[in-house]
């Protein structure tokens, strides 16, 4: 049974060692890429949107590589799936209404 529990606190220990630098890696991402937008965001945003306006007025979307296509595509998903987390939070349950 001893040695069960050096083994085990050696793992955490190893475990804690390795998880440590990737932790650090995301916490700096997640710094970055999950804060809110500020004001000094807001003229990017909108000349992003009036680049999207743009392009499909042009048909620029045709132009698109595969790997452009399939990025926004899974932002779509991203956002689509986000949009039906906030839906079950807001209902509370994951199939319909309380009526």
């Amino acid at each position: 049974m001893a040695g069960l529990v050096g083994k085990t606190t050696e793992l955490i220990k190893l475990s804690v060692t390795h998880a440590r630098p990737v932790l650090q890696v995301w916490q700096q991402y997640a710094r970055v890429e999950l804060t809110p937008p500020t004001l000094k965001d807001v003229p990017a945003i909108r000349s992003g949107f009036s680049k999207l306006i743009q392009a499909a007025r042009t048909g620029r979307y045709r132009d698109v590589t595969v790997r452009e296509a399939v990025i926004n595509t899974l932002v779509a998903a991203e956002i689509y799936c986000w949009f039906f987390v906030g839906e079950c939070i807001g209902k509370r349950h994951i199939v319909g209404y309380d009526v």
